[in-house]
């Protein structure tokens, strides 16, 4: 199941926010922190991230793949899939794909892509 946001900004600029490891507590609800705490997603990172309710879980990003997309283990466990998409050349598509089985977290991912476009947005008329 995807859920997905629209934004004003190019996809090279959604892409570089989305996988900014230092932003990810910014727009995502369930992320207060990560470790490591700067540097993007690359395959075979390992790190952990803190829940709003304090406990540190592992995690492992699986994949990186063409066309701006991760996926990743939290705790050993598959876990959401992120994406990019470009919807024309001035605007892009955020996504996160959410396995069935968790298809309930859909409402906060929701709310973090929704946190992430206003993120993305920014940068773009910044121009950083």
């Amino acid at each position: 199941m995807d859920v997905s946001f629209e934004c004003a900004a190019p996809a090279d600029v959604a892409w570089a926010v989305s996988s900014d490891l230092s932003l990810w507590p910014r727009w995502g609800p369930s992320v207060v922190a990560v470790e490591p705490a700067e540097g993007t997603v690359v395959a075979g990172l390992e790190g952990r991230v803190r829940t709003p309710v304090g406990v540190w879980l592992p995690f492992v990003v699986d994949t990186i793949e063409p066309g701006r997309r991760w996926t990743w283990r939290v705790a050993g466990v598959p876990a959401t899939g992120h994406r990019v998409d470009a919807a024309s050349s001035s605007t892009s598509r955020l996504v996160i794909e959410v396995p069935l089985w968790a298809a309930a977290y859909a409402v906060v991912c929701h709310v973090g892509l929704r946190r992430l476009a206003g993120l993305v947005e920014q940068r773009h008329r910044d121009g950083s």
